[in-house]
């Protein structure tokens, strides 16, 4: 990576892959390590140990090597559990608190403090608070940069290079919070910026180099991810086989349109109908986790049986929230849910080197961003994400053809309508989903047992957290009765208005 990326350690707070976030969107490159990661994070230009759910005093508590940190001469900052961590360090102690703290509070910043991070912050600004434990005593020489309402210090400053918050800045909720940590940057010098178009050559470079003149097979489904994957491979200059398969899981005409996509974009695709094959290994399956597992069994499968055991590389187009999720980094996190490019076989082929991911430290809108430079149309890079096991997950319990029909019907009315009232660009998800369960209804004075319909739109940056969008009233009414008077087998439509989290933006 020819860009200094700005290290952030993951001790497992649900909130640090917005550190890395935040960090993207003021410009500058940053990527997740792992504490017994940090040997690798030489040449950085600064640190940031996130937050976590554990507690210090925990015998097995993360650790970090403390001399190593100090031996790279780069700013380092501490968000909550990273505070504590290194008030404890520098001779420091930590206690658990009087009073928890989970949700807004103020910081009042102490004028007196300088080469601090709030010179330009307000004096009392809201912030977001999520510990149970506080730093108690402080080690000689460190300053108190801020503290709460009830006078806890809750910014320290130990030196000119290390500094502590004990609230998360990263989070909206924290108002100022981005001025913070660009604030902490500006102490790591001048930094180069993360540009698109020279991130574009370098990406195509380490593609490129990472190939070495072998043979790829890329599976492509039309949606941005992979459609973005082999723009870069046909950039890099790779010999690659796209192969899109049809898994009978698909949206309505969603594979002629991938096909007159590709056409458009000048790559050449090649369609696999495993639509059987898929439906017969999925009958009867209503577990979630194992109808991912064998979505992404078979789908590497199909690859295979296509193009034989010869196939030097499988290229996917997995994303940095789905590394994520799957906790792939590392124990800290918990698995919210398998991705379909994550199981077991993927993961053994990856131990063997045979699979390429390029994309997987980028977000989904530098994703879009990465697809406009490579010259994609906006019909490719403006489509709304579809998930890889496709309508299994807006299928839940067991799939069966007449399911199928009815969520591809209703969807089609339904992203139909975004279109025409120009909003579908407005969102960043929407889809309809099955509710696996029955209503009374009446339809033409007859009694009617019917399904129940879901529709979802929602708002999101990246997928790791998401807010249902407020749609006009008289367009859910409209979507709400075409679904009614034109899809067999549905009596009722609801509107989702969940946030993720606690709900996920699919259903399954």
């Amino acid at each position: 990576m020819q860009h200094q990326p700005i290290a952030v350690v993951d001790f497992g707070s649900q909130y640090t892959q917005l550190i890395v976030r935040r960090i993207r969107e003021l410009g500058y490159y940053s990527k997740l390590y792992l504490p017994e990661e940090l040997e690798q994070v030489k040449g950085t230009a600064a640190v940031i140990l996130s937050g976590g759910p554990r507690s210090t005093s925990e015998p097995d508590a993360p650790d970090i090597d403390f001399t190593f940190l100090q031996s790279l001469g780069v700013p380092v900052l501490g968000v909550c559990y990273g505070m504590q961590l290194l008030n404890l360090k520098f001779g420091g102690s930590v206690s658990p608190c009087a009073t928890k703290e989970y949700g807004p509070a103020d910081l009042v910043k102490e004028s007196s403090v300088e080469g601090g991070l709030f010179d330009d912050i307000s004096p009392s600004s809201q912030v977001w608070m999520s510990h149970s434990d506080t730093v108690s005593d402080l080690p000689d020489g460190c300053q108190i940069m801020g503290r709460n309402r009830d006078g806890v210090p809750v910014a320290l400053k130990w030196n000119d290079s290390f500094f502590g918050i004990q609230f998360h800045p990263e989070v909206s909720h924290s108002t100022e919070g981005t001025q913070m940590l660009e604030a902490f940057l500006k102490k790591a010098g001048d930094l180069p910026r993360f540009e698109m178009s020279s991130f574009k050559d370098e990406l195509a470079q380490r593609v490129k180099d990472h190939v070495q003149g072998r043979k790829v097979v890329c599976g492509v489904s039309g949606g941005v991810d992979s459609s973005v994957l082999a723009a870069l491979l046909h950039e890099a200059q790779v010999d690659t086989r796209n192969i899109f398969v049809d898994t009978g899981l698909l949206r309505k005409d969603e594979a002629a349109e991938v096909v007159r996509l590709f056409n458009s974009i000048g790559i050449e695709i090649e369609v696999i109908d495993a639509s059987e094959r898929f439906l017969t290994a999925l009958a009867g399956e209503s577990d979630p986790e194992e109808k991912r597992r064998i979505i992404g069994r078979l789908f590497v499968d199909v690859f295979f049986d296509a193009v034989g055991d010869d196939v030097e590389l499988l290229a996917q187009g997995t994303l940095y929230p789905d590394v994520i999720e799957s906790a792939t980094s590392g124990s800290a996190a918990s698995t919210i849910k398998t991705h379909h490019n994550r199981v077991d076989r993927i993961m053994e082929l990856k131990e063997q080197g045979r699979v390429i991911e390029p994309l997987d430290e980028l977000f989904k809108d530098e994703v879009r961003a990465l697809g406009k430079v490579l010259g994609l149309p906006h019909d490719v890079v403006g489509r709304h994400p579809f998930p890889g096991p496709g309508l299994a997950v807006r299928c839940p319990g067991a799939i069966t053809e007449e399911k199928l029909r009815i969520i591809r019907e209703a969807d089609a009315i339904y992203m139909s309508i975004l279109r025409e009232r120009d909003w579908y660009d407005k969102i960043w998800q929407a889809y309809a989903a099955l509710i696996p369960t029955k209503t009374v209804g009446v339809k033409g004075d007859v009694r009617s047992y019917e399904y129940a319909m879901s529709i979802r739109a929602v708002t999101s940056e990246d997928a790791m957290t998401a807010e249902w969008v407020h749609l006009p009233y008289d367009m859910l009414g409209e979507i709400s009765n075409r679904i009614l008077n034109e899809v067999d087998g549905v009596n009722r439509v609801l509107y989702d208005i969940s946030t993720k989290p606690p709900a996920s933006i699919e259903w399954e």
